[in-house]
């Protein structure tokens, strides 16, 4: 495949928390981009930027030989790419559909077989980093697919990626997003039970927390959501109704593969319980204020 470049017209759907950052990192780029929204102000303050509005995905999939995706779960997805005024609708054979989202492996695939069929090539590119990373072009990318669409791709992605690593075939991107939110989720416990325990102890968690960053126990969890969770600062970030999604994704694809995941559905199942008890809107670090709640029987 031919690399794109700063000549090709690049498109963009989802431009909510992550994707908006992604966007303008684009348009810093100076990229000359595509981009569609269901909500007018959201496409008029993009046309306002620089941007060229598209009234629909298959507009925009005319416009523009390589397209990102950022949306919320495969069902979003499923009805971008071919729902009736769909990116499918528009993409010429030759394309090139790179999906940040974040969903499950086997859904990335049947998305990418049903693209191929039409000659339009996919990848699956999710995210790491959060709100502040995709602002600031700094987020780190775990990409599948072929390698020859991946070296096409790798410039303008490089407008919002500080990282991009191909970590295999169609699927094997969200593959490894899901180790990610199952690892990160099994160090945020660790750091809730820690401040749990030094608060029913009667030591200050601040200055736990302090020894504990000077040690082996120093973690990203420890140092951003740890602070988080003494403040009770929860104001969002990365929602816990996306978490806990995302946890459910690498759950069912845990069932799926035969491995019996074993911190994970305790962290979806607090997850679960902020949601249903409605406060799924928060960071969700938040199911760390709801640990220190808990109390034996």
């Amino acid at each position: 495949m031919t690399p794109f470049g700063n000549d090709d017209a690049i498109g963009f759907i989802g431009l909510g928390v992550m994707g908006s950052g992604m966007a303008h990192c684009l348009l810093r780029a100076g990229h000359r981009l595509h981009v569609h929204a269901r909500k007018p102000q959201v496409l008029q303050a993009f046309a306002d930027a620089g941007a060229t509005a598209a009234a629909s995905p298959a507009a925009l999939g005319r416009s523009a030989r390589l397209v990102f995706l950022c949306l919320s779960d495969a069902a979003a997805v499923e009805e971008v790419l071919f729902g009736p005024e769909g990116l499918s609708v528009g993409l010429a054979p030759g394309s090139c559909v790179v999906d940040t989202s974040t969903i499950a492996a086997a859904s990335a695939r049947a998305f990418g077989e049903r693209l191929r069929a039409r000659g339009v090539s996919m990848l699956d590119g999710p995210v790491s980093g959060g709100q502040q990373g995709a602002v600031a072009g700094t987020l780190n990318t775990m990409i599948g697919g072929e390698a020859d669409v991946v070296a096409a791709c790798r410039a303008p992605m490089t407008a919002f990626c500080k990282t991009l690593t191909h970590v295999g075939p169609l699927g094997a991107g969200q593959t490894v997003k899901a180790c990610n939110q199952v690892a990160v989720a099994g160090a945020l416990l660790g750091v809730a039970d820690a401040i749990a325990l030094a608060t029913a102890q009667g030591v200050d968690p601040a200055i736990m927390r302090e020894v504990l960053l000077a040690g082996t126990a120093r973690s990203f969890a420890l140092e951003k959501h740890g602070q988080r969770i003494i403040d009770a600062d929860f104001a969002p970030g990365f929602r816990a109704v996306l978490m806990r999604k995302d946890l459910r994704i690498a759950l069912a694809t845990a069932q799926d593969a035969g491995a019996a995941l074993q911190g994970a559905p305790v962290a979806e199942a607090l997850l679960d319980e902020l949601v249903q008890g409605g406060q799924g809107e928060l960071d969700w670090s938040a199911l760390g204020r709801l640990v220190q709640h808990k109390r034996k029987p």
